[in-house]
């Protein structure tokens, strides 16, 4: 890192905050794409970022929007690592729960599925019960 300009090599950076388990991972982070740097998308490792950078990562579930408060010294415990970047990831959006269609099944429905599944396994369909019985 060089002090007096306050940069850093944005794979180290990653490494240091913790969004990369190593700095081959971070490396392999941003030459895959999934890393923006002030919206703009990267693909060297070797950029380099200073604080009041925006990063846009998409990590494996999620897309997480860092604003970097410091370069970091060294990869430290999580809390120190915090330290390093504000979040400004926007809340994610409720939504209401998903409703099935209908009551759950009840022991009948379960039987007739059962008798389905068999029936389509044996290539028969002879035990599959019809409709009009009770």
């Amino acid at each position: 890192m060089s002090e007096e300009t306050g940069r850093q090599r944005i794979d180290k950076w990653l490494w240091f905050a913790r969004f990369a388990k190593s700095r081959s991972i971070a490396q392999k982070l941003v030459t895959g794409g999934k890393v923006r740097v002030n919206r703009d998308k990267i693909d060297a490792p070797s950029r380099l970022v200073r604080p009041g950078d925006v990063l846009t990562l998409s990590l494996e579930r999620q897309v997480r929007v860092v604003k970097i408060l410091d370069p970091g010294m060294r990869r430290g415990p999580a809390p120190e690592a915090q330290r390093l970047y504000e979040d400004l990831t926007p809340p994610a959006i409720l939504t209401e729960p998903v409703v099935r269609n209908g009551p759950r099944p009840t022991k009948r429905d379960r039987r007739v599925l059962d008798a389905f599944h068999s029936a389509v396994s044996d290539d028969d369909g002879e035990n599959f019960p019809s409709d009009d019985e009770d």
